[in-house]
């Protein structure tokens, strides 16, 4: 019989959340951590890497500190299909950014969340429109929306709209979701 492990939510972290809270609501109707908006890709510890290969997951294992799996996450469809399995990454139960603290917090509302939730959404669109017509970006076959955007700007031949935008979208991602890097970088325990 399989060793089930306590599942610990990212909002169980935070004093004074709990899954009926915001955060949950948050969380579940965000997800941009999981699709490769936010993130070129996830670390895994190494008793995690089998496990998520075999869920699917784009798994590399080239250095130790460079284990982990790609984005988007193939297990996320519209909610993460994995959220209260043992087999959810640590890095994924352990994942907070700004914007869930913020609301943890009781400085920003969850109305409040969810519209700014809404708001990376549209800007994310209107990328993604002008990264399809882009010359590189737009054949590309990668999935991760973060990567492609990252290759066409440092390509040096972006659309100034195109450029605009992503920057804009980047800096809204620094700012509301805390996000200054392509992966998350989660402490070990």
């Amino acid at each position: 019989m399989e060793a089930r492990l306590p599942v610990v939510h990212p909002w169980d972290m935070i004093p004074g959340m709990s899954d009926s809270t915001d955060g949950n609501a948050l969380c579940r109707s965000c997800g941009l951590c999981c699709t490769g908006h936010l993130f070129i890709w996830v670390k895994l510890r190494p008793a995690e890497l089998d496990p998520a290969e075999a869920l699917g997951m784009k798994v590399f294992r080239s250095e130790p500190n460079q284990r982990g799996f790609s984005q988007p996450c193939p297990v996320w469809k519209s909610e993460c299909t994995i959220y209260n399995s043992p087999r959810y990454p640590h890095a994924c139960r352990t994942y907070r950014c700004s914007l869930l603290k913020a609301v943890a917090a009781e400085g920003v509302s969850l109305p409040e969340a969810l519209t700014i939730v809404q708001d990376a959404k549209q800007m994310i669109r209107q990328v993604e429109l002008l990264l399809a017509s882009s010359s590189t970006a737009g054949t590309s076959p990668n999935p991760n929306f973060r990567e492609r955007l990252v290759a066409e700007l440092e390509g040096g031949t972006a659309d100034p709209e195109l450029r605009a935008k992503a920057r804009a979208l980047l800096d809204f991602y620094e700012t509301i979701f805390g996000v200054t890097d392509l992966v998350d970088h989660v402490e070990e325990e």
